[in-house]
């Protein structure tokens, strides 16, 4: 299966980029503009709507328009993992529906003194099958402005934050 990865240090301790992360309000934020993304729903592993913390079991229903061109793409994740260690953090979402056949997206973070490593690695598949496999090489070209943005909007929200 082809993959994507990136990796960031961002200068913010292990346990405030976490909770970032944990959050709905995380992803509005690492979203770049153009995408127009719209959180059509949140719920908990318990049923729950909109639940403040994105345990594993929840599922985040999204629509985006990239630049504003054609249909809205509909996208439902489902958090099937998550995990919190000393020094380290990860969680997965999986796409259950949307334009990839296959999108798991895993995101980690690792303690390294005041500040984190946050990595993300997408393994995914194209639709349209041999033809989509083909072109997986290209998709670089498009994850590669989404994760920069990602990245330095993390470095942006996180650094510099005085802890209460």
């Amino acid at each position: 299966m082809p993959s994507y990865e990136r990796e960031t240090r961002v200068r913010a301790p292990l346990e405030d980029v976490w909770e970032f992360h944990s959050r709905i309000e995380g992803l509005e934020a690492l979203t770049p503009e153009w995408l127009a993304l719209r959180v059509e729903s949140v719920i908990g592993p318990d049923g729950e709507s909109n639940p403040e913390i994105l345990e594993a079991g929840a599922e985040v229903a999204l629509s985006m328009q990239p630049f504003g061109v054609g249909p809205r793409q509909h996208w439902t994740s489902l958090i099937t993992e998550r995990e919190r260690t000393d020094g380290s953090a990860y969680f997965r979402d999986e796409m259950v529906d949307g334009p990839f056949d296959r999108w798991i997206h895993t995101h980690a973070f690792y303690a390294d003194g005041e500040q984190t490593i946050v990595r993300d690695l997408v393994e995914y598949e194209l639709p349209m099958g041999e033809l989509g496999g083909a072109l997986a090489p290209f998709s670089r070209v498009g994850f590669e402005p989404m994760f920069r943005y990602r990245h330095r909007k993390t470095r942006e929200e996180l650094e510099g934050r005085v802890r209460a």
